[in-house]
C-alpha cells in the first residue's frame, strides 16, 4: 500500500494526460449521440413533411376534380335548359339548328367532354387524363358561350315574315298545351296545332316535346 502511494506521488502528473483522454473521448461520444438524435428529428420531419405534401397534392387534386365536373355540369345543364324548353327553342332557333356551324361546333365540343367524363372520378386523379377533361370542358364552355350569344343576337332573324308568323303562333299554342288550367282537350288540340306550324322551321328537341306530352297524358288520365 505504501508503494502505490509512492508511485501515485511521483506519477501524479498521468491524471491530467489520462483524464484529458477521458474526458474528450466522453465528449465524442456525447457530440454523437446528440448528431444521432438530431438525425432522427431531421428524417422525422422529412417524413412527416412528406405526408403532409403528399396528403395537400391529394387535396389540391380533389378540388381540381370538384371544379371540373362542376363546371361540366353546369354547361349540361344551361344546355338542357334548351333541350327541355320549346319556348326557348322557339325563342332562339338558332341554339337547336344543326345547319348552323357554331352550333354544331358545340354540340361536338360537348360530346368530346362528355366522352372524356369518366364513370368513376377516382380516374381523374391521372394528371393527364384531369388535363385531358379540363381542356375539354374549357372547349365546351367556349363553344356554347359562343353559340349562344349568336342565337340570343339573331333570335329569328333567319326567318320571313310569315315564318315568324307562324312561330309566334306555335309559342301561343304551346303555351296553352302546358296550361294546368286548359282541359285536356284544349291543350292536347293546342299542341298538335302548334306542332303543325312548325313543321319545316323548327325541330323541337325529343326531351322537350316529351316534357309537353307527358303533362297532356296526365291531364287526360285526369280527364277520365
Amino acid at each position: 500500500m505504501h508503494e502505490f502511494w509512492e508511485f501515485a506521488g511521483s506519477y501524479w502528473w498521468l491524471v491530467f494526460v489520462f483524464g484529458g483522454a477521458a474526458g474528450g473521448w466522453a465528449k465524442s461520444v456525447a457530440m454523437y449521440n446528440e448528431k444521432r438524435r438530431q438525425d432522427k428529428i431531421e428524417m422525422l420531419r422529412i417524413k412527416h413533411g412528406a405526408k403532409n405534401a403528399a396528403l395537400e397534392e391529394s387535396r389540391v387534386t380533389d378540388k381540381r376534380i370538384d371544379r371540373a365536373l362542376a363546371a361540366h355540369d353546369d354547361i349540361n345543364a344551361r344546355w338542357f335548359a334548351y333541350e327541355t324548353d320549346a319556348l326557348k327553342v322557339i325563342e332562339f332557333p338558332l341554339m337547336t339548328d344543326m345547319r348552323e356551324p357554331l352550333t354544331v361546333a358545340f354540340h361536338e365540343a360537348k360530346s368530346v367532354a362528355d366522352d372524356l367524363r369518366p364513370t368513376d372520378r377516382a380516374a381523374l386523379r391521372d394528371q393527364a387524363e384531369l388535363e385531358r377533361f379540363e381542356n375539354a370542358v374549357r372547349d365546351f364552355r367556349l363553344a356554347f358561350d359562343i353559340a349562344e350569344r349568336e342565337a340570343q343576337r339573331q333570335q329569328q332573324r333567319g326567318f320571313s315574315d310569315s315564318e315568324r308568323g307562324a312561330l309566334d303562333r306555335a309559342r301561343k299554342l304551346i303555351n296553352v298545351a302546358a296550361d294546368d288550367g286548359a282541359t285536356a282537350a284544349e291543350r292536347q288540340s293546342a299542341y298538335k296545332k302548334a306542332r303543325k306550324e312548325l313543321d319545316g322551321l323548327i325541330v323541337l328537341p325529343k326531351p322537350a316535346t316529351d316534357a309537353i306530352e307527358t303533362r297532356i297524358a296526365g291531364a287526360l288520365e285526369s280527364g277520365r
